[in-house]
Protein backbone atom coordinates (compact mmCIF):
# COMPACT_ATOMS: atom_id res chain seq x y z
CA UNK A 1 0.00 0.00 0.00
CA UNK A 2 2.84 2.58 0.93
CA UNK A 3 4.36 1.65 -2.49
CA UNK A 4 1.77 2.87 -4.47
CA UNK A 5 1.59 5.57 -2.36
CA UNK A 6 4.84 6.82 -3.15
CA UNK A 7 4.48 5.61 -6.51
CA UNK A 8 1.62 7.82 -7.04
CA UNK A 9 3.07 11.20 -5.35
CA UNK A 10 6.25 10.68 -7.74
CA UNK A 11 3.62 10.58 -10.87
CA UNK A 12 1.80 13.81 -9.60
CA UNK A 13 5.24 15.58 -8.73
CA UNK A 14 6.80 14.12 -12.47
CA UNK A 15 3.13 15.47 -13.76
CA UNK A 16 3.29 18.93 -11.79
CA UNK A 17 6.50 19.83 -13.51
CA UNK A 18 5.96 18.61 -16.75
CA UNK A 19 2.79 21.81 -16.24
CA UNK A 20 4.73 24.04 -14.74
CA UNK A 21 7.07 23.78 -17.99
CA UNK A 22 4.24 23.88 -20.78
CA UNK A 23 2.14 27.04 -21.11
CA UNK A 24 -1.06 28.07 -23.36
CA UNK A 25 0.16 30.34 -26.35
CA UNK A 26 -2.88 33.53 -26.59
CA UNK A 27 -4.27 31.21 -30.05
CA UNK A 28 -4.82 28.39 -27.52
CA UNK A 29 -2.36 26.29 -28.92
CA UNK A 30 0.58 24.70 -26.04
CA UNK A 31 4.04 25.53 -25.83
CA UNK A 32 6.77 24.78 -24.46
CA UNK A 33 9.30 27.15 -22.95
CA UNK A 34 12.09 26.03 -24.90
CA UNK A 35 10.45 26.65 -27.91
CA UNK A 36 9.23 30.52 -26.39
CA UNK A 37 13.48 30.88 -26.55
CA UNK A 38 14.77 32.65 -29.15
CA UNK A 39 16.91 30.27 -31.21
CA UNK A 40 20.82 31.17 -31.26
CA UNK A 41 21.88 32.20 -34.84
CA UNK A 42 24.37 29.57 -35.95
CA UNK A 43 25.82 30.97 -38.73
CA UNK A 44 27.89 32.89 -36.32
CA UNK A 45 29.42 29.69 -34.38
CA UNK A 46 30.15 28.40 -38.03
CA UNK A 47 32.09 31.08 -38.66
CA UNK A 48 33.90 30.89 -35.36
CA UNK A 49 34.40 27.26 -35.53
CA UNK A 50 35.70 27.99 -39.35
CA UNK A 51 38.05 30.85 -37.83
CA UNK A 52 39.47 28.06 -35.06
CA UNK A 53 40.11 25.62 -37.76
CA UNK A 54 41.78 27.83 -40.11
CA UNK A 55 44.47 28.84 -37.04
CA UNK A 56 44.44 25.16 -36.24
CA UNK A 57 45.79 24.63 -39.66
CA UNK A 58 48.08 27.02 -39.60
CA UNK A 59 49.80 26.40 -36.35
CA UNK A 60 50.19 22.85 -37.67
CA UNK A 61 52.14 24.31 -40.76
CA UNK A 62 54.24 26.65 -38.44
CA UNK A 63 54.97 22.96 -36.64
CA UNK A 64 55.64 21.18 -39.78
CA UNK A 65 57.97 24.00 -41.06
CA UNK A 66 60.13 23.49 -37.91
CA UNK A 67 60.47 19.73 -38.03
CA UNK A 68 63.28 20.19 -40.82
CA UNK A 69 65.33 22.54 -38.39
CA UNK A 70 67.99 20.74 -36.21
CA UNK A 71 68.56 21.85 -31.94
CA UNK A 72 67.84 25.07 -30.64
CA UNK A 73 66.78 26.53 -33.63
CA UNK A 74 63.92 23.89 -33.82
CA UNK A 75 63.13 24.74 -30.71
CA UNK A 76 63.02 28.44 -30.68
CA UNK A 77 60.12 27.70 -34.28
CA UNK A 78 58.09 25.71 -32.34
CA UNK A 79 57.58 28.03 -28.91
CA UNK A 80 57.19 31.06 -32.19
CA UNK A 81 54.60 28.55 -33.39
CA UNK A 82 52.86 27.60 -29.72
CA UNK A 83 52.99 31.33 -29.29
CA UNK A 84 51.32 32.84 -32.28
CA UNK A 85 48.67 29.38 -32.00
CA UNK A 86 47.55 30.67 -28.50
CA UNK A 87 47.61 34.46 -29.66
CA UNK A 88 45.64 33.90 -32.87
CA UNK A 89 42.94 32.20 -30.63
CA UNK A 90 43.17 34.76 -27.56
CA UNK A 91 42.24 37.43 -30.25
CA UNK A 92 39.35 35.29 -32.02
CA UNK A 93 37.93 35.24 -28.62
CA UNK A 94 38.24 39.06 -28.13
CA UNK A 95 36.86 39.56 -31.40
CA UNK A 96 34.02 37.12 -30.65
CA UNK A 97 33.17 38.78 -27.37
CA UNK A 98 34.63 42.33 -26.77
CA UNK A 99 35.27 42.52 -23.39
CA UNK A 100 38.41 43.78 -21.07
CA UNK A 101 38.99 40.39 -19.97
CA UNK A 102 39.28 38.71 -23.24
CA UNK A 103 41.75 42.03 -24.30
CA UNK A 104 43.60 40.99 -20.85
CA UNK A 105 43.95 37.73 -22.07
CA UNK A 106 45.23 38.26 -25.53
CA UNK A 107 47.95 41.22 -23.91
CA UNK A 108 48.82 37.68 -21.34
CA UNK A 109 48.66 35.71 -24.39
CA UNK A 110 50.97 37.87 -26.02
CA UNK A 111 53.42 38.26 -23.05
CA UNK A 112 53.45 34.79 -22.60
CA UNK A 113 54.77 33.98 -26.03
CA UNK A 114 57.46 36.42 -26.59
CA UNK A 115 58.95 35.06 -22.91
CA UNK A 116 58.61 31.74 -24.33
CA UNK A 117 60.89 32.39 -27.16
CA UNK A 118 62.80 34.66 -25.54
CA UNK A 119 64.18 32.01 -22.90
CA UNK A 120 64.45 29.47 -25.85
CA UNK A 121 66.93 32.20 -27.52
CA UNK A 122 68.92 32.26 -24.32
CA UNK A 123 69.67 28.70 -24.43
CA UNK A 124 72.00 29.42 -27.64
CA UNK A 125 74.36 30.83 -24.67
CA UNK A 126 76.36 29.28 -22.44
CA UNK A 127 77.20 30.02 -18.74
CA UNK A 128 76.74 33.50 -17.20
CA UNK A 129 75.43 34.96 -20.70
CA UNK A 130 73.02 33.04 -20.76
CA UNK A 131 72.02 33.39 -16.98
CA UNK A 132 72.16 37.23 -17.82
CA UNK A 133 69.88 36.52 -20.74
CA UNK A 134 66.92 34.50 -19.02
CA UNK A 135 66.94 37.34 -16.13
CA UNK A 136 66.52 40.43 -18.66
CA UNK A 137 63.73 38.05 -20.42
CA UNK A 138 62.19 37.67 -17.05
CA UNK A 139 62.15 41.16 -16.05
CA UNK A 140 60.81 42.26 -19.17
CA UNK A 141 57.84 39.98 -18.85
CA UNK A 142 57.02 40.82 -15.19
CA UNK A 143 57.51 44.76 -15.88
CA UNK A 144 54.99 43.89 -18.93
CA UNK A 145 53.08 41.95 -16.29
CA UNK A 146 52.58 44.98 -14.27
CA UNK A 147 51.17 47.45 -17.12
CA UNK A 148 48.76 44.99 -18.31
CA UNK A 149 47.33 44.51 -14.79
CA UNK A 150 47.42 48.12 -13.77
CA UNK A 151 45.92 48.96 -17.23
CA UNK A 152 43.08 46.57 -16.48
CA UNK A 153 42.71 47.06 -12.91
CA UNK A 154 41.10 50.42 -13.64
CA UNK A 155 37.81 49.62 -12.50
CA UNK A 156 35.16 52.02 -12.37
CA UNK A 157 33.15 52.73 -8.81
CA UNK A 158 30.14 51.91 -8.67
CA UNK A 159 27.17 53.17 -5.79
CA UNK A 160 25.78 50.45 -4.21
CA UNK A 161 22.59 49.38 -5.19
CA UNK A 162 20.24 49.06 -1.98
CA UNK A 163 22.78 51.47 -0.19
CA UNK A 164 22.98 48.43 2.25
CA UNK A 165 26.77 49.09 2.82
CA UNK A 166 26.13 52.67 3.77
CA UNK A 167 24.09 52.12 5.92
CA UNK A 168 26.12 49.26 8.19
CA UNK A 169 29.09 51.97 8.22
CA UNK A 170 26.90 54.07 9.81
CA UNK A 171 25.94 51.83 12.11
CA UNK A 172 29.19 50.00 12.82
CA UNK A 173 30.76 53.81 13.50
CA UNK A 174 28.00 54.43 16.27
CA UNK A 175 29.32 51.41 18.20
Amino acid sequence: MQLKLIAAAIAIAFAATAQAQTSTAPSGERTTKQSQAPKRDTSERKAKDQEEERIEQAAKADKERCNSMKGNAKDVCMAEAKGKEKVAKAELDAKNDANPRNQRKVAEAKLAAEYDVAKERCDDQKGDAKDQCQKAAKDKRDQARRQVREQYAQKPERPAATGATAKQEGKSKEK
